[in-house]
């Protein structure tokens, strides 16, 4: 595929406005549009990076289909937009969670099949239930932990978790909200024989990242030790042992061009996307890095009892999306950490009231 105009919603996001910039820059001739309503706090950061790229943004709300009526003619669409927290309408109404992850998606997805164009959707780890990833059995060293190599779970392995994982389960809002929409994308796949691909992504993080504690905890990490803030482990016995992998957003990028100039290729496919095991740091282990990168050692809190909807490890299992592509992460804990603190050290000004 070579696209001409291309969609993407949640644009002035991290996600969104990292592979509208890159896009832009691969396809020079293309009209790319950058689609968001600009709650997260920071977004309003990127309007300019994206305008003087020559993309165009376009303020709007995924939950409102009438916001698309004055972006023209697309043949890709990239649904980036969410309420990324997991934390999301736990302690309060789902409503926004749902009407943004369910109805926004509902929108899009209309919208894309009004023009006849390619969907492209960013799903999450999030969709796998929170019970069986708690009870997956683990091994505890002394700074992580690691999943058993004689566990014997279908979906379950020592890179990490497949898409052979079960989904019976609650997940929590959020996660239930992105597996809804990946189960109406397959409807219009299967019924308008539209073109789609679904990525089940890990954590990303970066540059550009607006961390905060229930989302984006790398770039957290790494802010609150720059500007010698404190910080604290939670849940595990306040041990920091559990673990997540983690994917640049330059990685993501990389994947998400070789599957638009490749799009046949990935079709109708979903995946499990992420750093994988090479890419996986436990809390412990991030604090020694930023610690390390940053010169400063900070105040650790320890709080015992787990939060809802905790889990002690999440790693990506990346063989189906490298067997279809031959893709892999090229980006490691450290320099991804070392990226997110150049950045940090670049915009201190800009930054500070954000993130420190």
């Amino acid at each position: 595929m070579n696209p001409i105009s291309i969609l993407i919603t949640g644009g002035a996001g991290f996600v969104g406005s990292n592979l509208a910039l890159k896009l832009k820059s691969a396809f020079p001739h293309s009209t790319v549009y950058a689609f968001d309503n600009l709650k997260r706090r920071g977004s309003e950061l990127n309007i300019k990076r994206l305008q003087e790229a020559g993309v165009e943004f376009i303020h709007g709300d995924i939950r409102n289909a009438s916001d698309f009526n004055e972006i023209g003619p697309i043949d890709l669409l990239i649904e980036a937009a969410a309420e990324p927290s997991v934390l999301s309408g736990i302690q309060g109404t789902p409503d926004y969670v749902l009407q943004t992850n369910l109805i926004g998606t509902l929108n899009c997805l209309h919208f894309a099949h009004k023009h006849k164009a390619a969907f492209l959707f960013l799903s999450t780890s999030r969709i796998y239930p929170i019970d069986p990833l708690s009870q997956i059995p683990i091994i505890t060293e002394d700074k992580r932990f690691n999943i058993d190599p004689n566990a014997q779970i279908l979906g379950i392995s020592p890179k990490g978790i497949n898409e052979q994982f079960t989904l019976e389960g609650a997940r929590s809002f959020y996660g239930a909200s992105k597996l809804s929409s990946e189960l109406i994308i397959q409807e219009y796949a299967a019924f308008y024989q539209m073109p789609t691909i679904i990525n089940r992504c890990g954590v990303i993080t970066g540059p550009w990242q607006m961390g905060k504690i229930d989302q984006g905890v790398v770039v957290l990490w790494m802010a609150k030790h720059y500007w010698k803030k404190e910080l604290s482990y939670i849940g595990y016995q306040g041990s920091g042992k559990q673990v997540r992998d983690m994917l640049h957003i330059d990685d993501l990028y990389d994947l998400i061009l070789h599957q638009i100039q490749n799009f046949t290729l990935y079709q109708s496919q979903i995946c499990n996307v992420g750093g994988g095991l090479d890419v996986s740091a436990s809390l412990l282990e991030m604090t020694e890095i930023c610690a390390e990168i940053t010169g400063n050692q900070i105040k650790m809190n320890h709080i015992l009892e787990n939060r809802a909807a905790d889990i002690p490890i999440y790693i990506s299992d990346n063989s189906k999306i490298q067997e279809i592509g031959a893709w892999q992460p090229k980006n490691s804990v450290k320099s991804l950490f070392f990226d997110i603190f150049k950045w940090i050290r670049e915009n201190e000004n800009l930054l500070k009231p954000l993130l420190s």
